[in-house]
């Protein structure tokens, strides 16, 4: 019962308007709607840290916890299991991915391979802006160096999403950002499970600074040697080794 009210409070905000509606009588949402509300709602769970790497958790508990029918919860549910997410124990429940060392490198791998084809096509299209991302960085490095907030961890994640996203802007192609997005999905499950330490956050800012440098430069063999140099620093901090 207490797991039930820890995660429907923590995704009310994202629910919010949905909830008011249908508390004032309005129409029962179509089952299309309902479900897509669900996989929202379950992925807010995941990305907040309400759900965690191989926990095991029954259908009907967690539509009680998302405040969703079963059916629809059933629904969102299965899109995560295609997106590997989760594994779905039949007439038992399901487990939350497990973030083991090959889970997360092939996870990471995946990423560092798609933002470097992205930060090719972006590079094909002309030289990109990079002052907000390159400002942004420089002031997260220099407050870490010198006055590190109690906050540090939280916004030094948000800022190291900013570039990943930024070189998987590249990505015109449908096919490629759903992959994109269903891989940063799962990669918020490792973050959740590998904290981001406040000791990573100066080479992690300082890795990402060598990457707009890269990009900054026009050249697409720099960026990507700096990529997968990011990649194995990030590895090396989890204490994974770069080849399985």
């Amino acid at each position: 019962m207490l797991l039930i009210l820890y995660i429907r409070r923590s995704i009310a905000d994202f629910l919010k308007a949905d909830q008011r509606k249908n508390e004032r009588g309005a129409m029962k949402l179509p089952d299309d709607l309902q479900s897509e509300q669900a996989f929202t709602a379950l992925l807010a769970a995941l990305r907040m840290g309400k759900l965690r790497s191989s926990e095991f958790h029954t259908m009907p508990a967690l539509a009680e916890a998302l405040g969703f029918p079963v059916a629809a919860t059933r629904e969102a549910i299965k899109r995560a299991e295609a997106q590997s997410l989760v594994e779905v124990l039949p007439k038992r429940g399901f487990v939350i991915m497990s973030t083991g060392p090959e889970t997360t490198r092939a996870c990471m791998d995946m990423r560092a391979a798609l933002e470097a084809e992205g930060v090719r096509r972006l590079l094909s299209a002309g030289r990109p802006a990079l002052s907000h991302l390159r400002a942004t960085h420089e002031a997260l490095l220099d407050e870490a160096r010198t006055h590190p907030g109690a906050d540090l961890s939280r916004r030094a994640l948000a800022t190291d999403l900013s570039l990943h996203d930024f070189m998987a802007g590249g990505l015109d192609n449908i096919f490629l950002r759903q992959a994109y997005e269903a891989n940063r999905n799962r990669i918020t499950v490792i973050q959740n499970a590998r904290a981001f330490l406040p000791d990573r956050v100066i080479p992690a800012m300082e890795e990402h600074l060598a990457i707009i440098d890269a990009i900054d430069s026009a050249s697409a063999e720099a960026s990507v040697i700096e990529i997968e140099r990011h990649l194995r620093q990030t590895l090396r901090w989890w204490g994974i080794s770069a080849v399985g």
